[in-house]
């Protein structure tokens, strides 16, 4: 093997890792955007739960339910 084919094979190499790397980054940013993504999802949905729950606290607040007893429908099993 001549000096210049070492050479080559070791470029081919190099390049053969570079494109390697290149296509294990890419998938790593793909995950990393994805995640962000569904981050992004879930703090707006744990937001609007929030925001119910804090509607419901402030109706049974300001109505509580006071139901008389003698005016519910017997269990069924009766």
């Amino acid at each position: 093997m001549s000096m210049d084919d070492v050479i080559e094979q070791r470029l081919v190499d190099l390049e053969m890792r570079v494109a390697f790397q290149e296509h294990a980054l890419q998938e790593l940013s793909d995950a990393l955007a994805a995640s962000r993504d569904e981050e992004s999802r879930n703090a707006m949905l744990q937001h609007r739960m929030l925001d119910e729950l804090r509607q419901l606290r402030s109706a049974m607040a300001t109505s509580p339910l006071t139901g008389d007893a003698a005016n519910e429908p017997p269990p069924p099993h009766y």
